[in-house]
């Protein structure tokens, strides 16, 4: 039996953390979907399929095995019904900080109760803890080296993108 994870997240952009977490995901499961979710709470700064490239690049850059990863967008729509449509038996949910766990607990027992799917919570790896998508966008904004938390691929599409706004 194959087993298969769904790991979503906005992305806006992927981090080294986010990186790592999809790095050691892909040794837990048999296929891990990198699956760039809208967050209506959210103004992303790059379009879901900008994202998704940004990733790929990023997953080649750092010589991540690709092949056990697909990627994939869901702009509506249900988690849990990706998941089960898919056929996932989890979902990877990363995090920093106890706070994170606060705030994707209720959603981990929703999608369980929705369709049966597990959520595997992974601890940012030391050093990361505290890097976010929206950090590296202030920091960038304010003109500071982002090279430290995310790939040159995603370093280079930041400053592009708020050097043409």
């Amino acid at each position: 039996m194959k087993h298969i994870a769904v790991y979503p997240g906005s992305f806006d952009p992927a981090t080294l953390g986010h990186l790592g977490i999809l790095k050691r995901s892909t040794k837990l499961f048999d296929e891990v979907h990198v699956l760039v979710v809208h967050n209506p709470s959210k103004t992303p700064l790059f379009s879901s399929s900008e994202r998704l490239n940004m990733i790929k690049q990023s997953v080649r850059e750092l010589g991540i095995d690709i092949s056990p990863i697909r990627f994939a967008s869901l702009e509506t729509g249900l988690l849990a019904d990706y998941a089960e449509v898919h056929g996932a038996c989890a979902l990877i949910k990363g995090f920093r900080t106890v706070a994170d766990i606060e705030y994707e607990l209720p959603m981990s027992q929703v999608n369980s109760d929705l369709s049966g799917v597990e959520t595997v919570f992974m601890a940012s790896e030391p050093g990361l803890g505290y890097v976010s998508s929206s950090l590296v966008k202030e920091v960038a904004n304010l003109g500071g080296d982002i090279s430290k938390y995310v790939t040159q691929a995603v370093a280079t599409a930041v400053k592009e993108r708020l050097d043409a706004n």
